[in-house]
């Protein structure tokens, strides 16, 4: 098939902008150009089939970066020089190509599975160094033949512009999803927050909320924004014992039994002497004495983790019913995590999907009353596990995600959400109205090992997440020892910066760098992403590069240069991968690593700079 535009499917081979991409393409793969320099690609099969796996061509020596699903719901990167260093699940495939002996230019490929009606599809690489894209719908009733635009193709000399003009062609193609500066963008971003989860955990309390607050405030990082995380609600967990001691994982077998708040937080008749508020509002309204802006609250996608109790009397109208995940091999081949195997073996009892717009705006309406600004919704790409006899993956996510964001416009007014555990492109396809989502997994302030491949995940994760939402970096403890690894790339990555300590643990002296006396933070213009000369290179197991994360603000660049030399997971196992390095590592560093400084510089700009040392205090020209 031979396309009029650049994309050109030849002689078995793609090849765009001269460049080699693909070699050997099957005589099944067809070509669908839609621009200059973009197209989509996709398969035929003879028979039907609710999953397939169809091969693209082979890819080697190359430069690639792979961004790949390691759990459920969580992303990281890895780099190769071809198709077999290309995981399962892997959601963008970046390719710089070979430069000829008269090119001076870098041509830059990118590969972006998509969404194909009712099914979704995702790369992988294998053995003989062939890349394949596998289409699935995630239920057996729902078959196809063929999938003509399972993947996305385009090219470009300038790696940050290519992701970024991929996505504003698949925004007007789709029309499923929205950019992320054509969206309302949530005022808690703007403001320094606290999170009761580690400080608290289940056993969040009105008195325990009022002490971090004031902790806060009397040192000068006043919080403005306050996320009440897992332990408000009227909750019941049927499979934990009486007097069990809190551990990790308990909290997922819990299902919702209310909407409403627990007796934590909601004084019942016969307490008339109780110090218990007599409800959420009036305990929002003594701590908004604290000078507070947003409070928001924690819920899951489907309630709580577990779904709804089946027959309580406060949700029988939703219909829940018990259905346990079907965990793909896919799934099963990479990483596993407590949360899905809890919820795997206790099931989860989903509201009736007819009946969601009416549970959303039931319980948001609810918060709204209380006087709540928003919410913090988790566990999101649950539903790909569920999805079996509900019309599949993709169309179950779609009627979730518009009712979702429906019940948000309707009930809160400042586009007030945050997304979390939401990573697959099912749901980051349909990220219409959501501005913020959570870009990695979780910060383990108890698990070392974890921290500095936390700070390559999230900078990564954010050249495809940055284009659709404002990435979250998670909370961060203000007292750790090593507050500065995790604190600065909060101050370079145009996120939101709230921490999680428990009242009374914060290092001040470090957070009044970042926090103003007002509660205010200085953000920067942009997601926070790996400078240009770092995309190909692995920052946290080659053992010799050094990550450099870019952005802007409103007068010139930033740049936070970090050693994450340390460990990756490595999926199948539930083990990490580590390479032994040096704790000193030397590298480049220029204000050319900073993308787009022309911007806030402007056109009379000669070159020049003077860098200012965040360390040192220093200013070199």
């Amino acid at each position: 098939m031979l396309l009029a535009t650049r994309p050109l499917l030849k002689d078995r081979n793609l090849s765009i902008n001269g460049k080699e991409a693909l070699k050997d393409v099957p005589e099944n793969i067809v070509v669908m150009p839609l621009t200059d320099t973009s197209a989509f690609v996709g398969a035929t099969s003879p028979h039907a089939s609710s999953r397939h796996v169809f091969k693209l061509g082979v890819i080697k020596d190359v430069r690639l970066l792979c961004l790949f699903r390691f759990k459920l719901w969580w992303m990281i990167p890895r780099t190769g020089s071809s198709a077999s260093d290309i995981p399962l699940e892997t959601q963008m495939l970046l390719l710089k190509a070979r430069q000829g002996p008269t090119s001076s230019q870098s041509t830059y490929i990118i590969f972006l599975p998509v969404l194909d009606g009712n099914f979704r599809s995702s790369l992988q690489g294998n053995s003989s160094d062939e890349l394949e894209f596998c289409v699935k719908s995630g239920d057996p009733a729902v078959v196809t033949s063929e999938s003509p635009k399972a993947v996305f193709v385009n090219y470009g000399d300038h790696p940050f512009d290519l992701v970024k003009d991929s996505m504003m062609i698949l925004e007007k193609q789709f029309g499923t999803f929205a950019l992320r500066e054509t969206k309302q963008t949530p005022g808690m971003l703007d403001w320094f927050g606290w999170c009761t989860w580690d400080a608290f955990y289940s056993d969040v309390n009105p008195q325990g909320i009022k002490d971090g607050l004031m902790s806060l405030s009397q040192g000068g990082t006043p919080a403005r924004f306050l996320l009440i995380d897992d332990g408000w609600q009227d909750t019941i967990n049927e499979f934990l014992e009486q007097g069990e001691p809190f551990v990790d994982g308990l909290q997922f077998r819990s299902r919702l039994a209310n909407i409403k708040e627990n007796k934590k937080f909601r004084r019942i008749a016969n307490e008339a002497n109780s110090k218990t508020p007599s409800d959420l509002k009036e305990f929002i309204s003594d701590i908004r004495t604290f000078d507070l802006k947003y409070v928001y609250v924690w819920h899951a996608l489907l309630g709580c983790w577990g779904g709804l109790v089946p027959n309580a009397v406060a949700t029988k109208n939703y219909d829940p019913k018990l259905r346990y995940p079907i965990l793909s091999p896919v799934y099963l081949a990479n990483m596993r995590d407590i949360s899905m195997d809890s919820m795997g073996k206790y099931g989860i009892c989903l509201v009736d999907p007819d009946k969601i717009s009416q549970f959303y705006d039931d319980l948001h309406g609810y918060l709204a009353s209380q006087d709540v600004d928003g919410v913090k919704v988790d566990a999101q790409n649950i539903l790909e596990t569920i999805s079996a006899g509900l019309g599949g993956r993709v169309s179950l996510t779609r009627r979730f995600q518009q009712a979702l964001e429906g019940s948000i416009a309707a009930n809160f007014s400042d586009n007030s959400i945050i997304c979390c555990m939401a990573q697959s492109t099912d749901s980051i396809y349909h990220l219409k109205q959501s501005a913020v989502s959570r870009a990695s997994d979780d910060f383990y302030p108890k698990e070392p090992t974890t921290w500095a491949r936390h700070v390559a995940a999230v900078a990564f994760n954010s050249i495809l997440h940055g284009e659709l939402v404002v990435p979250d970096w998670d909370m961060f403890y203000a007292w750790h020892d090593i507050l500065l690894f995790i604190f600065i790339p909060r101050a370079v990555g145009g996120c939101g910066v709230y921490v999680c300590d428990k009242p009374g643990r914060h290092d001040f002296k470090i957070l009044q760098r970042l926090v103003l006396p007002d509660g205010s933070v200085l953000r920067a213009k942009y997601p926070g992403r790996p400078s240009r000369d770092c995309l190909f290179t692995d920052p946290v197991t080659d053992g010799k590069s050094l990550l450099k994360i870019w952005n802007l603000n409103k007068c010139t660049g930033v740049i936070g240069i970090f050693n994450c030399q340390g460990s990756w997971p490595v999926p199948s196992t539930n083990k990490a991968f580590q390479m032994v390095t040096s704790s000193e590592l030397s590298g480049q560093v220029s204000p050319a690593c900073v993308e787009y400084l022309e911007e806030v510089i402007g056109l009379l700009w000669t070159g020049e700079c003077a860098v200012f040392s965040f360390k040192t205090g220093g200013v070199s020209r």
